[in-house]
């Protein structure tokens, strides 16, 4: 439910305005009931000013009910309670013979609003706690748990479940759509800036690349700065916002593509490869790691990143044009002290329950190809 002071409404507010449309219907058909059974009651008394008290509440829950910052936890509750408190007062106000012949409780059919409003408020699993608390309030006012109380037990669960259901899908329906048009909105903000830079910075560093690798010398060196600077903010306009969705996922082809520059190209899917922000974020240090090697190692050399998602699992591939990895090298890294790889890649892979494969030979370049099954989408 959206909270007091925001400005976005909460998308369950036409559930509110049909208890509040039920609450009166019922009510007015309970003070017609009362006005019919007056003269058999043991207590006119007694259910007429239980009737005074449904008109006051019927009022103040419209009034707090169409307001949807008085629409508090604490009222709801109180409505649960206090409904199923005057429906208790039956006993004192029903003689025998009607409760011989099944004559409607005090309250009628004006009890059956409060679970309801706790499904509105609280969603499914609040619905039903309220129908099954004024169900077994109107056993306890029946004197008797039979038939009739188990049916209007089922009535009183299932419309608080329904209810509470339909306030929770309108919301996370409203938090989704609100999420799409925060989206389109960076989307097209991000497609102005594309624009703009593309005329001016983009251009300038284009042709600082071009014109320092003609001259040469420590020009050349400032070339090729600018192009790694030119690759990068291509790369940070035209991708995707890295922030978490509502469901706590973030891209990892978005995450993926800003390590482009001109000696590492990226390709990924058309669409968002989406996961959680943790398993994003080792996918993606491992991938930096790999890449540091790369040009730690061979800073010539050429690299190239390759994501795919098979649906079952995320595979991602790092492969570069340099020397390749002696035998056993890693082997005495290790025996030696140094655990980049093995803890950064490999550790990182084990612990998202995934693998990872080296592939190396002298001359013949490195490629990792590391493999997380998508059931680390749910895991933390």
């Amino acid at each position: 439910m959206t909270r007091r002071g925001t400005a976005t409404p909460d998308p369950a507010t036409p559930l509110w305005w049909a208890t509040i449309a039920l609450r009166v219907v019922t009510l007015l058909f309970g003070v017609g009931a009362v006005f019919v059974h007056r003269a058999d009651f043991d207590r006119p008394w007694l259910a007429w000013t239980v009737v005074g008290v449904m008109v006051a509440w019927t009022v103040v829950t419209s009034l707090a009910y169409a307001r949807e910052n008085w629409r508090r936890h604490w009222l709801v509750i109180i409505d649960v309670v206090l409904t199923s408190a005057l429906m208790m007062t039956s006993p004192w106000v029903l003689s025998d013979a009607q409760y011989a012949v099944d004559d409607p409780l005090v309250t009628t059919v004006w009890a059956a609003v409060p679970p309801l409003a706790a499904g509105a408020r609280f969603g499914a699993s609040g619905g039903v706690l309220a129908g099954l608390f004024v169900a077994a309030a109107t056993g306890i006012a029946r004197t008797q748990f039979d038939l009739d109380v188990a049916r209007d037990a089922v009535l009183l669960t299932a419309s608080g479940l329904l209810v509470g259901m339909a306030a929770t899908i309108a919301r996370r329906s409203a938090a989704a759509l609100e999420q799409a048009l925060r989206t389109e909105a960076a989307t097209a903000e991000r497609e102005r800036l594309a624009r703009s830079i593309h005329d001016s910075v983009l251009q300038v560093l284009a042709r600082v690349r071009k014109r320092g690798g003609e001259v040469g010398g420590e020009a050349a060196e400032l070339a090729k700065m600018a192009g790694e600077q030119e690759i990068a903010l291509r790369a940070l306009v035209t991708t995707e916002p890295i922030v978490p969705s509502i469901s706590g996922t973030t891209d990892l082809r978005a995450a993926l593509q800003l390590l482009a520059t001109p000696s590492v190209n990226v390709s990924a899917p058309a669409g968002e490869v989406a996961l959680p922000v943790h398993t994003t974020a080792e996918l993606l240090a491992l991938t930096r790691e790999a890449l540091t090697n790369v040009e730690k190692h061979a800073p010539a050399a050429s690299a190239w990143v390759l994501l795919e998602d098979l649906g079952n699992e995320v595979v991602v591939s790092i492969r570069d044009d340099g020397p390749g990895i002696e035998p056993g090298r890693l082997e005495r890294a290790a025996a030696q002290g140094h655990l980049g790889v093995v803890e950064s890649i490999k550790g990182r892979v084990r612990d998202l329950e995934g693998t990872a494969t080296l592939d190396t030979a002298p001359g013949g370049g490195t490629e990792w190809e590391v493999r997380v099954p998508t059931k680390a989408r749910g895991k933390r």
